[in-house]
C-alpha cells in the first residue's frame, strides 16, 4: 500500500537540500536559532518527509546525530530543518553537537519519495533501496536506508536491528501486529573529501 506523494528532486535540489540542513545545524548549534529555508526551490514546497543524518569525520565516523519523519505533512524544505535540528540536537544520539565538532561533521539528506506498508518485509525489503519503520503497541523505530550496507547487514539483521530501536523483541518483525514500512528516497550527502554534494545511487 503506497502512502506518499512521490517527489523526485534533481541533483541541484539534492545539493541545496543538504546546504540547507548544514546551514541549519550551524544556526542551531553556535546560535540556537531556527535557520529559515528562505526563498526555497519550486521542489521543496512538496509536502514529504525528509531525514538528516549527521556523521563525524573523524576516527570511525559514528554517527552524531540522525532525524526525521516519513510522513509528508510539512513542506519539504521545513522538514529538513527541522530533521537537521533534531539530528544535531542531544534528543537524537544522546549528546548536543557543539561547535569545534562543525568542522568536522559529514552531512546527509535522505529525501523520501514513497513508503510502503509491507506484509512481508523479509520478501519486499531490498538492502540499499529501502529503510525501515516499524510500529507496535505504541513503540516505534526506524533506520536510515543506507546502515544496512555501509554494516553489511542481512535482511534480517536489518529488521531486527530496527525492532531493537523500537525497544521491542529482535523478532517482532514477525508478528501479525507489527506495522513495517518501507521508506523509499534519494540520499545526497557531502563527499568526504569535501568535494561538491553527491547524489548515493540506490539500487
Amino acid at each position: 500500500m503506497s502512502e506518499a506523494q512521490t517527489v523526485r528532486l534533481s541533483y541541484e535540489d539534492g545539493a541545496r537540500a543538504v546546504e540547507l540542513a548544514r546551514e541549519s545545524v550551524e544556526s542551531y548549534v553556535l546560535h540556537g536559532q531556527r535557520e529559515q529555508p528562505g526563498s526555497m526551490r519550486d521542489a521543496f514546497y512538496n509536502r514529504t518527509g525528509a531525514f538528516v543524518r549527521i556523521t563525524s569525520t573523524r576516527g570511525r565516523g559514528r554517527v552524531r546525530g540522525c532525524a526525521g519523519t516519513y510522513r509528508g505533512k510539512n513542506q519539504l524544505g521545513h522538514a529538513i530543518v527541522d530533521a537537521a535540528i533534531q539530528a544535531a540536537s542531544g534528543d537524537s544520539c544522546g549528546s548536543e553537537i557543539e561547535p569545534p565538532e562543525l568542522q568536522n561533521l559529514n552531512i546527509s539528506v535522505c529525501i523520501v519519495s514513497n513508503h510502503i506498508l509491507t506484509n512481508d518485509p523479509l520478501a519486499d525489503l531490498e538492502l540499499g533501496k529501502h529503510g525501515v519503520a516499524v510500529d507496535k503497541g505504541g513503540n516505534h523505530g526506524w533506520l536510515y536506508p543506507t546502515i544496512p550496507v555501509e554494516n553489511n547487514w542481512s535482511e534480517e539483521k536489518y529488521l531486527s536491528r530496527v525492532c531493537r530501536k523500537a525497544k521491542l523483541s529482535p523478532l517482532a518483525w514477525q508478528d501479525d501486529d507489527t506495522m513495517v514500512t518501507l521508506i523509499e528516497g534519494q540520499v545526497f550527502r557531502e563527499r568526504p573529501d569535501g568535494g561538491s554534494v553527491q547524489e548515493l545511487q540506490i539500487k
